[in-house]
């Protein structure tokens, strides 16, 4: 259990991703992480594209990005939602500010758009929003994941496994 005193933030919404909120989530938890999902609503049900559940176990407002050691960002639809939150974007400038990991996959890159954070980084995303990503500002590859600095981000669910350990990479060395 190399990551037992580490914390993640998950964000949470409707039409996450199945498979690209639940896997990260398990491989961090299999490192012997708490991960903690984080939603507009406090105990909440949010249901993935696919049906998946997942509930809130805090509100946005609730969260301090001090109390976490890294944040996961899933894609889906549920990205486009998550931006919309002053708080969401609160939390991942801090988190980036603080040097945080900051795991992003698929859509999720609007998200960080939103935070302004990615200007002059190097990503990756669904080639669905490569200009969103460009036009923020930050160089595109189409590779399965890219790390610059805090940030971890991949394509889509094939990508899973080298993110999984991308992003428990950047735990480790915060740890």
């Amino acid at each position: 259990m190399t990551l037992s005193k580490t914390k993640v933030l998950c964000l949470l919404d409707d039409e996450f991703e199945d498979l690209e909120l639940w896997y990260p989530v398990y491989r961090v938890r299999e490192e012997g992480a708490e991960v903690v999902f984080a939603g507009p609503e406090k105990g909440k049900k949010h249901i993935g594209k696919y049906g998946v559940p997942a509930v809130a176990d805090i509100s946005f407002d609730e969260a301090e990005s001090a109390d976490f050691d890294g944040i996961l960002v899933p894609g889906g639809w549920a990205p486009d939602k998550l931006r919309r939150y002053p708080k969401v974007l609160q939390l991942v400038r801090e988190m980036n500010e603080a040097d945080k990991p900051i795991g992003q996959i698929c859509h999720a890159g609007w998200v960080l758009i939103s935070a302004r954070i990615l200007e002059g980084r190097t990503v990756t995303s669904t080639p669905g929003i490569r200009d969103d990503m460009e036009n923020a500002g930050s160089t595109w590859v189409d590779e399965a994941v890219v790390v610059d600095g805090n940030i971890v981000s991949a394509r889509r669910p094939p990508d899973l496994p080298p993110y999984g350990k991308a992003f428990i990479e950047a735990l480790k060395a915060r740890a």
